[in-house]
């Protein structure tokens, strides 16, 4: 692999008098402020939730490493212990950049973890030595390490995946057409989900550390013709103010993406369009779309399909209701930006 994707891990027991114990950790000389770090902050969720025991893998960030950590909570009978439950917790810890790696594949990941849980529980009600647990955790980083390979192997090798059917399987080789497109939004709204739902590319991407920015490219037909989108994922942050207008450059089209359930990000989406719009050089308008993303949330949304249509209308904008967790109008919204932009580019 050309990169190893798991940075460390750590392995937590909840003890009734010490609290959060890391009793083992990979590599050996992961510093101790680290592993208590983890520790702690994987007590500390529980204790917000009441005490409540995720049953899934939950991905939770550590900004002061930079870092997300893979978390499988294990809970099992134990007479011994105060409330008679035992308590620990897997964490797997990885660089911010990669969770979209994690997300995509959470089903794959979850069956690893859930044999290795097993294995742990019968392991400690068969009073086992903690060395024989420790095995089964290296085991699990093993197949992890192993399993991410295959998947990157098998995601690189196969072919751009195609907005719509096609009968040509040499897209790259074929492109008429190439154009940038800058997806902003604030941080949260889901532009990498959104992007990886139509891009299908967890793991061949460009990543600009200096600019927290990814690259994807994806090749498909629009009619007679075919075209390669090369998106550009903007950090939301206002850390990168500066350097991001320089980033706008070259840009074609714009994607602007807030969250059906955050007021906050749709009134954001005004001030990405000015900012935009006053730094980006073009010889047309500028052309693109608002995603009103999370449709699939319908108890929790705040934002009126009208109110944003407006606001799109204002803009000049297409409007596209959104949601990278099902693909609603995903692949249609991405294939509406790009008939805009062959319009444009045609003698």
């Amino acid at each position: 692999m050309e990169r190893n994707i798991i940075h460390s891990l750590v392995y937590t027991e909840f003890d009734d008098d010490i609290g959060p114990n890391p009793i083992f950790f990979f590599p050996s000389d992961l510093p101790e402020n680290i592993c208590m770090l983890v520790s702690i902050k994987t007590v500390t969720i529980l204790s917000a939730d009441h005490g409540y025991m995720p049953e899934s893998l939950i991905i939770i960030p550590f900004p002061s490493l930079k870092l997300k950590g893979l978390i499988k909570y294990i809970e099992r009978d134990d007479d011994s212990r105060r409330g008679k439950v035992a308590q620990s917790a897997i964490t797997f810890l990885f660089r911010e950049i990669e969770d979209v790696i994690f997300y995509k594949y959470m089903n794959y990941l979850n069956s690893l973890f859930n044999e290795t849980t097993r294995k742990i529980i019968e392991l400690e009600n068969q009073k086992q030595d903690k060395s024989e647990i420790f095995k089964e955790i290296e085991f699990l980083r093993d197949s992890i390490q192993s399993l991410l390979k295959e998947l990157r192997i098998k995601e690189i090798k196969k072919h751009p995946s195609k907005a719509f059917p096609d009968k040509d399987n040499n897209l790259e080789k074929n492109v008429d057409f190439k154009a940038k497109i800058v997806v902003v939004g604030d941080p949260g709204v889901g532009k990498t989900s959104t992007i990886l739902r139509f891009t299908d590319n967890a793991f061949k991407r460009s990543y600009i550390p200096t600019m927290g920015t990814n690259i994807t490219e994806k090749s498909f037909r629009v009619k007679d013709n075919i075209i390669e989108l090369i998106l550009w994922d903007l950090a939301g942050q206002s850390k990168w103010e500066l350097m991001r207008k320089h980033f706008y450059q070259g840009s074609e089209a714009v994607l602007l993406i807030f969250d059906l359930t955050n007021p906050k990000s749709f009134e954001s989406i005004s001030q990405w369009f000015k900012d935009i719009d006053e730094n980006l050089i073009i010889d047309h308008e500028l052309v693109g779309c608002i995603f009103g993303n999370k449709s699939d949330l319908k108890n929790e949304r705040k934002i009126a399909t009208n109110e944003a249509q407006k606001l799109a209308t204002q803009l000049n904008l297409e409007y596209f209701e959104t949601s990278a967790l099902t693909g609603k109008n995903v692949e249609n919204a991405f294939y509406n930006i790009a008939e805009k932009i062959i319009e444009i580019r045609r003698p």
